[in-house]
């Protein structure tokens, strides 16, 4: 939709709610992304009708709706807060409720890509904005002055001059009976002038959360609700065939299982054995005697193995698929004083987040009703209706706080998996609960993946040839989810004599977005390579990156464009504030350095780690630095997510991997599949952001790939090994 049509539908509409509330909002056409995890992209809904998103009562309490999935990134106090700002609230006065899902109210609603901030920047300023002018003009008409000489602040309208005031519960109504604003005359306020927005507020539920009251969507319940486990096939995509089920029904407080057919799509709903108890420990004990016999289908041949011999055969073969070509590579090669040549290589992990997998669901009179951890509840309304025959109208989500999702909870499998049960129990809610090996020996898993990377420099340590054969999964010119590389990827039209060539390999094991999708292993293999490439040109490794960004400028066009300047000033502001090439080091410590362009952030990072003759490693301290945008909105929150990104970034790269034989995943939970312990975290994480004259965009996932190679290369420098596989337990190191 254009600019022109989108500023030509906006309106605002108001109207009188119980007991005197004013309810204002507004219409806004904003453009809807494509979903992932299921249900594929769809028309754009109609004009945002957010009439929901303020109330303000008689005694000038307001309520603000959130309207995005909530999973620990802060969208529930960020989102509001733009509209806190833009009406002048007093935070104190501000009541911040969870919305369910209503696309036709609220647009999209969704959190994933780091998108909730840029889609949502705009138009809810101006929703704030336009509910202000109204209370102004209200306000002005009650004190009996020109609404010109009328300010607002702390919930109230004040005639400057007079210092007489108003608040705005006692006008609500007045405010609801105005005609609506001038579209044109909508202006958000100065960032100059901002309270609360660029303020660190107090963060909503976080006072529940750290005394551990049950708000997450694991610890909902209703009254008279049966708990439901679901047993898949260990291998990908099989089949069940037959279960003892007389057995498993015959066991105290089972109240039933069955076998589910399954539509064969991994995202919705496998074939599998439904165990449904009046508790969930008597559900997944009685699983413990289940016997299935399962049909495994093709999956069972795959093995890690079986990928990693077939990579090397791959590489021996000519590429499949040219994704980028410039200038003369193989001549330029030739022509290098010094070359490098290395084969990097990083496996499939599970997204491990906290919170596994849970939905309730109640389907009575045949609509559904789903309170469930999604960050597409969208999609998930729709793939729930389809699996049960309903019309989307008749299913009915409400968004639960969600206890992490970093990309699992794109897909909603749980979600209909709930659904399915639930209709078979019409008129009692079920609870569907993965045990923490139900979520990891069936997650949708960051692809791993092979890259064969030849580099050369000149004579005066020029990068002029970087040639990369990636070895992927999929099939001929089909990747699967997350596992591609972009023309556009750095340092694509940053090297005159550039090519990169791909082989898929078939797979059938699921894959999907995990945070920094795409970037969290190729920022990797990229920064780590360009290290090799500057001590091989005898460089400083920040000033060989410096060279090779060159002048600030953009590089390409269109949704892969580079702005070589806002990453170059974030490079050089990271090796100011880390003093880099300036102190002195004792010996086993270094200092490394990466960065990374992704979901429209600049990110450069610099680490300082040690490692002992044990090749034990300790990452002493990280400095960051990041160009999102104009505005940081919830400062507290957006350097938790810096901090949390890196340490996050830890754990990928030093023992997570999940393997596979025979179609199963041979990780199953925390002990295999390790995280970052608190003892092993950095002890000092120090974040800088720099303010550029570009909207705000996200920060969920932009902090977290220049992490990993900044620790790899500080390794490097600290111990003269160069880490070329992940995780890094295999080339024998360990956390301190």
């Amino acid at each position: 939709m254009s600019e022109k049509k989108m500023q030509r539908r906006f309106f605002l509409r108001v109207s009188l709610g119980v007991g005197g509330a004013m309810v204002l909002g507004g219409g806004i056409a904003s453009a809807q992304p494509p979903q992932q995890g299921g249900g594929g992209r769809r028309p754009a809904p109609p004009p945002l009708q957010p009439s929901a998103f303020i109330q303000i009562d008689r005694n000038g309490m307001v309520t603000l709706t959130a309207k995005n999935p909530e999973m620990g990134q802060g969208i529930k106090t960020a989102l509001p807060m733009l509209l806190a700002e833009e009406l002048d609230l007093d935070w104190k006065m501000v009541k911040i409720v969870q919305g369910d899902l209503d696309e036709s109210k609220y647009g999209s609603q969704s959190a994933g890509g780091s998108r909730s901030t840029p889609n949502n920047w705009d138009l809810l300023r101006r929703v704030g904005a336009s509910a202000r002018m109204m209370l102004v003009e209200a306000g002005a008409k009650r004190l009996g002055v020109p609404a010109a000489e009328c300010r607002t602040e702390l919930g109230k309208v004040i005639h400057t001059s007079s210092g007489k005031s108003v608040g705005y519960g006692e006008i609500a109504a007045d405010a609801a009976a105005l005609p609506l604003p001038d579209p044109n005359s909508v202006k958000p306020k100065d960032p100059k002038d901002y309270k609360i927005v660029g303020k660190s507020m107090p963060t909503v539920d976080l006072p529940a959360i750290v005394t551990g009251k049950p708000i997450f969507s694991i610890d909902f319940k209703l009254p008279n609700m049966l708990y439901a486990v679901f047993e898949k096939c260990p291998v990908y995509g099989g089949k069940a065939v037959s279960a003892n089920l007389d057995e498993i029904k015959a066991m105290p407080h089972i109240k039933d299982a069955f076998l589910v057919e399954g539509n064969g799509n991994p995202s919705s709903l496998l074939s599998g054995v439904a165990i449904v108890a009046d508790k969930w420990w008597y559900a997944q004990n009685a699983r413990k005697s289940l016997k299935v016999t399962w049909d495994e289908g093709p999956a069972a041949s795959h093995s890690s193995v079986g990928y990693d011999a077939k990579a090397k055969e791959l590489f021996a073969q000519k590429p499949f698929l040219t994704v980028r070509k410039d200038g003369d590579v193989d001549g330029a090669m030739a022509k290098a004083v010094k070359k490098v040549d290395a084969t990097y290589q990083f496996p499939f992990i599970s997204h491990a987040q906290m919170e596994p997998g849970n939905t309730v669901a109640l389907f009575k009179e045949g609509k559904l009703e789903l309170w469930a951890p999604s960050q597409t509840p969208g999609a998930g309304q729709r793939m729930a209706a389809e699996a049960l025959g309903l019309k989307t109208a008749d299913v009915t989500v409400h968004q639960l706080r969600t206890g992490g999702g970093f990309g699992r909870r794109l897909a909603n499998d749980y979600l209909v998996e709930a659904s399915w049960i639930a209709k078979k129990f019409a008129g009692t809610p079920i609870k569907i609960l993965y045990s923490r090996e139900d979520d990891m020996r069936h997650d949708f898993y960051r692809p791993g993946g092979y890259q064969h990377m030849r580099g050369g420099v000149d004579a005066n340590g020029k990068l002029v040839a970087w040639y990369d054969h990636f070895v992927s999964f999929g099939e001929g010119d089909k990747w699967v989810s997350s596992s591609n590389i972009a023309p556009s990827d750095f340092p694509g039209g940053f090297v005159e004599n550039f090519g990169v060539e791909a082989t898929l390999i078939p797979t059938k094991i699921p894959t999907g977005p995990l945070r920094a999708p795409r970037s969290n292993s190729l920022a990797w293999v990229v920064h780590s390579f360009i290290d090799e490439l500057a001590h091989a040109a005898g460089k400083d490794p920040v000033q060989f990156r410096l060279d090779l960004l060159g002048d600030a400028r953009m590089v390409g066009t269109g949704p892969g464009a580079y702005d070589a300047g806002r990453m170059r000033a974030c490079l050089e502001k990271v090796a100011e504030v880390s003093g880099w090439g300036k102190r002195k080091l004792p010996k086993g410590t270094g200092m490394g350095v990466g960065f990374h362009y992704s979901h429209s952030g600049y990110v450069a990072q610099v680490a300082e780690v040690s490692v002992d003759a044990q090749n034990r490693v300790k990452v002493k301290k990280v400095w960051s630095v990041a160009d999102v945008g104009s505005q940081i909105i919830h400062p507290s929150s957006a350097k938790n997510q810096v901090e949390g990104a890196i340490v996050d970034g830890m754990s990928e790269m030093m023992a997570q991997e999940i393997t596979i034989d025979k179609g199963r995943a041979m990780q199953s939970n925390f002990h295999d599949h390790q995280m970052v312990r608190h003892k092993q975290a950095p002890p000092e994480i120090e974040v800088h952001f720099i303010t550029s004259n570009n909207s705000p965009t996200g920060l969920g996932e932009p902090p977290l790939p220049p992490a990993l190679p900044a620790i790899s290369n500080a390794i490097f420098a600290a111990s003269g090994k160069r880490i070329r596989t992940l995780p890094m337990a295999k080339e024998g190191f360990k956390w301190a």
